[in-house]
């Protein structure tokens, strides 16, 4: 009896990425994988592209391209759609589902001649609402991990093809990835995989379900070497055509010829490893821990259904900067669809399209929540859309609404130029400063937070620590300990405060440190009464700038901190400018200065400044804010902001103006 090897692989890139990643990536990767497979054209594979990538790659690689087409044109290759811009599809309203999938569904008719009838589910991440939007988009079948059916108490020997589900009436086909053949490939030496597989066929199972990131064929830690100039991948696929055992089938052509399993109703999960990354730190630790003491135990593979840590959506929940980011693309999507049909464009389309990337609102091994570039494309394209969507139906000047469903109101200061808005959490602090002239949120920064990863940071003796499977193949970026900077423990320490603009310590006498609690006087002025002190703050959008104002009730000093993001962050385009046109220092040095009543702040990236002026002398320090986040290729240090801190000598009933104007141009 022979086994059916369903292989897929997964390929993307998230918008806004660097053409030079990508380039990188199509040379130690992508164009390697296609040119060895283009070779063996009896070996049957399936292959999904996000749509954004799919462009660039057509647009700057058309050779290898060419090639995919051909594989494709000749019965070898099956292509799988998904989301265009690789949104997590249960994050978005059903309405999106539709045309972000009916959009890459065509981009892929338009380059291959064929339309997807199977799926790639960003992250895996499975909700039942999702099932209905697909099969509605006319996908037949999609991917999740055996995991997902492993919690429904399934039986591991009934995961060797696919199942049913249904939603709302609508059916739709769940193949089961086997974690066994994801974490053998490429990993392990490919004449043991190919053994492997064999025993399953003697053993009479159905088929080897793998789909899974092609990136681990060559952009991962090692892969390049041992999948390429070592061989693995060329002497895995000729493994795999000389054995009797094994036969390669496109999922189409498996699922054409086979009935299914039967019903399953999956729960709300996403693969073992993202469910232990969506706790917060303390937590995502006494997961940890349990997982361990399960393994050590001997009991993990049999409990491993039942300890199912969190689920994909608490990245909202985790981070404030997330849930703010998708909370405006909620509302971007409201106005967008409240257009009049003749209105829709497929440029508007795109805009929103690319605000729902899903690599952005994230974080574990993977995922890009901490990377502020990533963050940036997705108020690059937000901004782009609403300043469109502001020019067909301008929005109200001033108004109120708890936009991120966090217990406090919001107060939105619109006007062509500028969007400022105000959290009213007794800090009374921006939580967005977006210039629509420049398509960027100067408050997209990211605050310091306890991350369960933190403790090796602590025991950094382990940072030349080499680890292997153990197999005579290489690690898994899943199972590396590395460090990418110098990192120490202090790097670490959660900050106590939000990170925003204009967030305030009042220091008295002695130098006690006060955060002013600012109670709302009206929708822009708020009031702060501590120990005797009266402070009062307002804002207001005046002429192209936003103009802070305090008043003080008492002789004393007000510290104001500003959270900048500066695209060029540490880079060499990105420097302060005094008002006589010298230039300091850099955003990644320290600045100080004694008196001064105007700073300019030039990125080159942005292709940008920000201009603050005061209309009294302040003493300014400079600082870059830092996070310390892990990735694949190890733990990094990361700049998130330039953060300005402000420090005013306040006399009685005095009032300071604070102004700061986005310009462009340098």
């Amino acid at each position: 009896m022979t086994i059916s090897l369903l292989l897929g692989v997964h390929a993307h890139q998230p918008v806004g990425n660097f053409t030079e990643v990508i380039d990188d990536a199509h040379l130690r990767c992508y164009g390697m994988f296609i040119r060895v497979l283009h070779q063996y054209p009896e070996f049957r594979f399936s292959v999904h592209f996000s749509g954004w990538l799919l462009d660039l790659l057509h647009e700057r690689h058309p050779a290898d391209m060419k090639l995919l087409a051909e594989m494709t044109e000749r019965g070898q290759v099956e292509w799988f759609g998904s989301g265009d811009c690789e949104p997590v599809l249960a994050a978005i309203p059903h309405r999106d589902r539709l045309s972000q999938i009916e959009t890459l569904s065509a981009k892929i008719a338009r380059y291959t001649g064929t339309r997807p009838r199977g799926a790639w589910l960003t992250e895996r991440v499975w909700e039942s609402a999702v099932a209905s939007s697909l099969a509605e988009a006319g996908i037949e079948y999609v991917a999740v991990d055996d995991y997902h059916f492993l919690c429904t108490g399934a039986a591991a020997n009934t995961l060797d093809s696919f199942h049913t589900t249904e939603e709302s009436g609508r059916t739709l086909d769940l193949f089961p990835i086997s974690e066994q053949a994801r974490y053998r490939m490429p990993f392990s030496p490919a004449h043991e995989v190919v053994a492997w597989m064999e025993d399953l066929a003697r053993q009479g199972q159905r088929a080897i379900i793998y789909f899974d990131d092609i990136e681990k064929f060559g952009i991962w830690p090692e892969t390049y070497n041992w999948v390429y100039e070592r061989g693995w991948l060329a002497a895995f696929i000729e493994g795999v055509l000389a054995s009797p055992l094994i036969r390669t089938q496109t999922y189409a052509e498996y699922h054409a010829a086979n009935a299914t399993r039967g019903i399953v109703y999956l729960p709300t999960t996403s693969y073992i490893e993202m469910n232990e990354w969506s706790l917060p730190g303390p937590a995502a630790r006494t997961y940890h821990a349990l997982v361990e003491s399960e393994k050590q135990q001997g009991r993990f593979e049999a409990h491993k259904p039942f300890l199912r840590g969190g689920i994909w959506r608490n990245f909202f929940s985790r981070y404030p900067e997330s849930n703010w980011m998708h909370k405006r693309t909620l509302e971007a999507s409201e106005r967008y669809a409240a257009l009049a049909p003749a209105l829709k464009t497929d440029e508007l389309q795109e805009l929103l399209h690319r605000s729902q990337a899903n690599d952005a609102f994230w974080h574990g091994l993977f995922g890009g929540l901490y990377l502020p570039h990533l963050r940036r494309a997705i108020w690059n394209n937000l901004l782009a859309l609403e300043a469109r969507l502001d020019a067909i139906s301008p929005r109200t000047p001033v108004s109120s609404v708890d936009r991120d469903l966090d217990g406090h109101a919001e107060v939105f200061l619109a006007d062509r130029k500028l969007l400022a808005v105000i959290r009213q959490d007794g800090d009374a602090a921006l939580v967005e400063l977006s210039s629509y002239a420049l398509s960027h949120n100067f408050g997209d920064t990211l605050r310091r937070y306890e991350e369960g990863y933190h403790a090796r940071v602590v025991a950094s003796e382990q940072a030349a620590q080499h680890t292997t499977d153990g197999t005579g193949g290489i690690a898994s970026a899943h199972d590396r300990i590395s460090f990418k900077h110098v990192i120490t423990a202090a790097d670490v320490v959660p900050d106590a405060r939000p990170r925003g603009l204009f967030v305030d310590t009042w220091l008295s006498g002695d130098d006690t440190a006060i955060a002013p609690t600012y109670l709302a006087l009206g929708a822009n002025t708020y009031s702060a009464e501590e120990d005797g002190l009266k402070l009062r703050k307002s804002y207001a959008l005046d002429g192209g700038g936003l103009k802070t104002s305090y008043l003080a009730s008492a002789d004393g000093t007000l510290q104001i901190e500003i959270n900048l993001a500066m695209p060029s962050c540490d880079g060499y385009a990105g420097r302060y400018m005094l008002a006589d046109g010298s230039v300091p220092c850099g955003f990644g040095q320290a600045l100080d200065i004694d008196k001064a009543m105007r700073l300019t702040l030039v990125d080159g990236v942005l292709g940008g400044k920000l201009i603050l002026s005061s209309n009294l002398p302040l003493a300014i320090n400079g600082r870059p804010h830092f996070t310390v986040s892990q990735s694949e290729a190890g733990f990094e240090k990361i700049m998130q902001a330039a953060t300005l801190t402000l420090r005013w000598e306040a006399q009685a009933e005095q009032t300071l103006e604070i102004t700061l104007t986005a310009e462009s141009g340098e």
